[in-house]
């Protein structure tokens, strides 16, 4: 065991405290916060690519489907319903409404049938949450439906867990 010069005592073992010096902080901190932007900066990269070559299909992206998406900002749709996840929960996830509708096996009959459950808002069901009669014209209702066409498409990677949203 090492003794101190000026005492004689045995010498404490040194402390990391005692060892880190405010120069080798400051280098860990600095080295430390530009990896993780580093590494931020790789994800969302690799994020916004995934999105745009793999899992939304701009193809289908018609002015209708987009017309469709202000019609769900317009009537602030996100505030009651989810749509991927997102939103409120105070109403049914929309993400896969068209294929709950039966949309993929019968376009037609699932469009019909969301442009009746829609234009029949408020059901004034006793108990049961209520949704707001927007009176959406013909043409909103299409392209507030195909938006929902559009976002069913969407690759989800098994979001939502269950059909029922």
């Amino acid at each position: 065991m090492a003794m101190t010069p000026q005492t004689g005592k045995p010498r404490a073992k040194a402390r990391f405290t005692d060892r880190l010096t405010k120069s080798a902080a400051r280098n860990i901190f600095y080295g430390g916060s530009l990896f993780f932007l580093v590494v931020f900066i790789a994800l969302v990269a690799h994020s916004h690519y995934y999105i745009r070559t793999t899992s939304t299909d701009e193809s289908k992206l018609s002015p209708s489907v987009v017309a469709g998406k202000h019609v769900w900002e317009k009537h602030s749709c996100i505030n009651c319903h989810t749509i991927l996840g997102e939103g409120a929960y105070f109403a049914p996830e929309l993400g896969n409404v068209w294929v709950r509708y039966g949309g993929r096996e019968d376009a037609a009959s699932a469009r019909e049938a969301l442009k009746a459950w829609m234009q029949a808002m408020p059901s004034n069901v006793e108990g049961r949450r209520q949704m707001p009669q927007f009176n959406l014209t013909d043409q909103e209702l299409d392209e507030l439906i195909d938006f929902l066409e559009w976002t069913s498409t969407i690759n989800t990677q098994g979001w939502p867990p269950t059909p029922a949203g």
